[in-house]
């Protein structure tokens, strides 16, 4: 059995997507307790469809920005698509993120993941689970799906979150669980969950930045609430300097 990790977050957790310096001082300065440079960043930030465009090297490089101004809060770097297929690739993949900069690292999946989390927590490196919608695995499930609507599908991912535990993980997001499910889960783990459209019955909850504050309005998941209005505020700050270069070059 693998050591117990040395983090300890405090319930509730309080965690949201950073992948740049004045995201992450931003979110700190806030208090948030998680930063994660998560693989989304191939979406709200590149541009793309989905996260299955993202590297190894994208991540670092982000990950290495929002350390240096992270003080306090956590910083817990993605594993991308195809870093992590096996124990010794994950353990790489592991090491070259904490020498980044992060503090914990991140994986999707279940039982299949449980010897590569034992691989990277025999390293000393602590690991966040990651089950229920993994958005890595999108193309090959046709959309985004919730998870946990039958019992079959519901006593599985129990099973796979205490096996997660079992392995080393310090913590586990939920994404895209049927509420109940995952209320279910959180009471039967010692590990904090994280939910991510599961529910308010979580030990924490996480977003992307950028459907909290509205910097990214061509889509907005259904279970995001939006508390600010960034994308209207910067073309509006836009549009003003474009009239001043305009009002200069009549004068």
């Amino acid at each position: 059995m693998p050591e117990k990790s040395s983090i300890r977050l405090r319930r509730p957790v309080s965690a949201i997507t950073a992948y740049d310096y004045p995201s992450a001082r931003l979110a700190e300065e806030a208090g948030f307790q998680v930063l994660l440079v998560g693989d989304s960043l191939g979406m709200v930030v590149a541009g793309n469809p989905d996260t299955t465009s993202v590297t190894l090297e994208h991540i670092k490089y982000h990950t290495s920005m929002v350390a240096r101004a992270a003080k306090k809060a956590l910083v817990v770097a993605d594993f991308p698509i195809n870093t992590y297929r096996d124990p010794e690739e994950a353990v790489e993949s592991a090491r070259q993120l904490i020498d980044a900069g992060a503090g914990a690292v991140k994986l999707e999946g279940g039982f299949g993941q449980v010897e590569k989390i034992r691989a990277i927590c025999s390293e000393d490196i602590c690991v966040m689970g990651h089950l229920g919608m993994l958005p890595q695995r999108v193309r090959e499930e046709g959309g985004y799906k919730k998870k946990g609507k039958t019992d079959q599908e519901a006593d599985r991912l129990v099973e796979a979150a205490l096996a997660l535990e079992s392995a080393g993980v310090f913590a586990i997001v939920l994404e895209s669980v049927v509420a109940p499910v995952a209320k279910r889960i959180t009471k039967e783990l010692s590990v904090p969950t994280i939910g991510i459209g599961a529910g308010a019955g979580c030990d924490g909850q996480i977003r992307v930045l950028h459907d909290v504050i509205g910097a990214y309005p061509w889509f907005v998941p259904p279970f995001a609430t939006v508390y600010g209005n960034v994308a209207t505020e910067i073309k509006e700050a836009l549009a003003g300097y474009k009239q001043e270069i305009e009002e200069a070059a009549i004068d």
